[in-house]
């Protein structure tokens, strides 16, 4: 191994690096995201995040935010450069299980155990759109790469797809049995 981040208190659930590559981002269940030179491997700052453990924490395509995201019923938004909370992301009726960021960083999807997806500025916090059609709560939420369309992954067996403008349901992928985990674009889209 070149480098040994130590600071991990729990578990770590997540690790990436920023996108100029010169950080490290780690989420642990000790609620904590921290942030890392990927150089040296010096802690550089810790979020003290959520009261629940992390399950993610990913930073925005341009590097200048972080999302988290934890075993409750919202995301939150922070400065990459200071660690000062900016907003927190609130809706859901229950916990939020992935998060992400559109590719020009303006938006923020969230997927959630209450069977809905949400889109969300990040510049504001305002709530933009609510994905709804799923029977089951969701696993996983992501953009499309030109950042027109959704795709959700569901407990109901199905992966669907949305128009990421107006929240219209285009598809619905069946042919499950059970859970659908995770669902991706390739990535041509």
């Amino acid at each position: 191994p070149l480098l040994t981040l130590q600071g991990h208190s729990g578990a770590l659930t997540s690790a990436t690096f920023s996108p100029n590559g010169e950080r490290v981002l780690t989420a642990s269940d000790d609620g904590t995201a921290r942030l890392w030179d990927a150089s040296s491997g010096k802690p550089l700052l810790t979020l003290q995040a959520h009261s629940f453990g992390l399950t993610s924490a990913t930073f925005s395509p341009n590097g200048e935010r972080v999302l988290t995201v934890s075993w409750e019923d919202t995301a939150r938004l922070w400065d990459a450069s200071s660690g000062k909370p900016l907003l927190t992301l609130q809706g859901h009726s229950n916990w939020v299980t992935s998060a992400t960021f559109s590719p020009n960083s303006e938006r923020v999807l969230t997927a959630s155990d209450d069977g809905t997806a949400r889109l969300w500025d990040a510049s504001s916090g305002k709530p933009l759109l609510t994905l709804q059609g799923h029977s089951s709560g969701l696993n996983s939420a992501t953009f499309s790469p030109n950042g027109e369309r959704v795709l959700t992954a569901s407990d109901d067996g199905t992966a669907r797809l949305w128009d990421a403008s107006s929240g219209k349901p285009l598809l619905t992928l069946q042919a499950h049995s059970k859970w659908v985990t995770s669902a991706t674009f390739s990535p041509n889209g």
